[in-house]
């Protein structure tokens, strides 16, 4: 690495371009946010899904192995319990189903933005290889979410034959499975497609907006696909579980999609600096004060995993 040449990089940086990528970080995730909300049952909106979204995310730039999802599920289902009058345990079940589809349909749309740059872009093989590793697994997770949601008195029996031994535990994971049918409701409901279809639009155009204004911040006069190239390879990247706020892996998948563009390593790993601060500062400041607001703890949210595991024992 040239590091004067990184340091020159920097301190060129056009400062008003990065304001826009900034301010889209925490719009991005008020959109998701938005499109959350209708993966829930048809029915009355559920409650403090924004601040939710907002505080797992910054949980995931401050723990470890994306454990901001756990955190995410437990201060929406804390709210919709609390919206219900009805068991912590059981909106945890229905919450977790809802991330379940979501980060289903996440997947599948990187894979699909991925497929559509194959054919402007040269990308890496190996990262043709991922994706497609990635599109196997989501068609696996995609067939027993059907399953599921269409066979749900197959999926029943089979539940009943394996916990038959210990009634307790049946009762339990029945009262499971009925949540996260519940939870897949929402996908199904023929008045849900459009909005999520819509929201999921708006979500990715404003995060492959953010990495385009960034590049014009660093002098690189590329074209908005590179915008969506970054994106996209830093959505595989973080995909993997690692180390809090995706340090490293996010650095390195924005610094090989830049290299498709002929962009030198100082120059690439200079905006994936850059870039990584305009998403980790704002969420992460922002989720807090969510947190403040909720009157919650991130100990308490983590610590409610053992509680709720052994409610379902």
């Amino acid at each position: 690495m040239d590091l004067p040449e990184l340091g020159r990089q920097l301190a060129a940086t056009q400062w008003i371009w990065v304001v826009p990528a900034v301010a889209v970080a925490p719009l991005g995730l008020w959109a998701r946010a938005r499109r959350w909300r209708y993966l829930f049952p048809p029915g009355p909106e559920p409650p403090g899904l924004v601040p939710a979204n907002m505080i797992g995310y910054m949980a995931n730039n401050v723990l470890p192995l994306r454990a901001g999802e756990f955190v995410r599920v437990y201060i929406a289902a804390r709210r919709l319990a609390a919206q219900r009058d009805g068991s912590l345990t059981n909106s945890m079940w229905l919450v977790g189903a809802t991330v379940v589809v979501e980060r289903l349909l996440d997947s599948l749309t990187l894979v699909l933005i991925l497929g559509v740059l194959i054919l402007i872009i040269p990308v890496p093989a190996a990262l043709e290889y991922a994706a497609a590793i990635v599109l196997a697994v989501d068609v696996v997770a995609a067939a027993a979410l059907v399953t599921l949601a269409l066979a749900p008195d197959f999926a029943r029996r089979l539940l009943a034959r394996l916990t038959r031994r210990r009634p307790a535990l049946e009762r339990r994971t029945e009262r499971g499975l009925a949540m996260i049918l519940l939870g897949l409701e929402g996908i199904r409901a023929p008045a849900h497609r459009l909005p999520l279809l819509g929201w999921t639009v708006v979500a990715w155009a404003l995060s492959a907006t953010g990495a385009w204004a960034l590049l014009r911040a660093m002098h690189l006069d590329l074209p908005f696909v590179a915008g969506w190239t970054v994106m996209t390879f830093v959505g595989f990247g973080i995909s993997i579980p690692s180390a809090p706020g995706y340090v490293g892996v996010w650095h390195a998948a924005a610094v090989l999609a830049l290299s498709i563009f002929g962009v030198g390593q100082a120059t690439a790993f200079g905006y994936a600096l850059l870039y990584h601060a305009s998403q980790f500062v704002p969420i992460t400041l922002v989720g807090w004060l969510f947190l403040v607001r909720e009157h919650v703890s991130l100990g308490e949210a983590t610590g409610a995993r053992r509680p709720a595991v052994e409610e379902t024992r």
